[in-house]
């Protein structure tokens, strides 16, 4: 598996509430890091459609979907602090119960906790772009991931990754049509899916001009 890590871990600023949530909620509502795959179903409490979203920033988005979709539960991954007391604080106003988070590197959950064949979507909203070409290779949607997201997909469900940096874009539809185990849903990229709302980020984005592009592909 790759060892250049997607992202860079910076101290940020978290505030009083993220801190207080992150003190005080993380053991109720996240799942420690080991190199044992999960029991998905026992974590959740339930038989449900488990839907995995790597990167979730601040949670709101998160929190949105998992409050829209009670019958799904939802696993989000996420290494920075600051976003993770933002989403604990999320869950806990909301009183979510088919949330969870884990707070480690994607790879590393993805490869030792996610069970083989245990998902029924996964989720990667808005990952950094490193827009300068060297730092390409520290973009998180390369082939080797692809092809372990795969493994863990059930037939039939989906990748929905979104971006607002077209070159990225272009690289994510080229990865995800080269995998045999995956399909496109549209020509080329799709149309936002309702259940993905729009974020103040996004919205600001689109008074700009700035374009934001869905790619959907379905587990054959």
């Amino acid at each position: 598996m790759r060892t250049v890590r997607s992202y860079v871990l910076r101290q940020g600023r978290i505030s009083k509430a993220q801190l207080r949530a992150y003190r005080e909620l993380l053991p109720k509502y996240s799942v420690t890091y080991s190199e044992s795959p999960l029991d998905l179903d026992r974590i959740f409490g339930r038989d449900a459609p488990k839907i995995l979203e790597i990167g979730f920033g601040m949670g709101e988005t998160t929190v949105a979907i998992a409050k829209a979709h009670p019958e799904n539960d939802y696993l989000g991954i996420e290494v920075h602090t600051p976003g993770v007391g933002s989403l604990l604080k999320r869950i806990e106003e909301a009183n979510l119960s088919n949330l969870r988070i884990i707070q480690n590197d994607a790879a590393e959950v993805v490869k030792n906790m996610i069970p083989l064949a245990s998902l029924a979507g996964v989720h990667i909203f808005f990952p950094d772009p490193w827009p300068k070409k060297r730092h390409h290779k520290r973009r998180l949607i390369q082939p080797q991931f692809v092809s372990l997201l795969c493994e863990r997909m059930k037939a039939g469900a989906y990748l929905h990754a979104t971006t607002d940096w077209e070159d990225y874009a272009q690289q994510i539809l080229e990865v995800l049509s080269a995998e045999p185990r995956l399909a496109n849903t549209a020509d080329k990229f799709a149309l936002r899916p309702e259940y993905r709302p729009l974020t103040k980020f996004e919205q600001r984005g689109l008074k700009l001009g700035h374009p934001v592009l869905d790619i959907v592909f379905k587990k054959l």
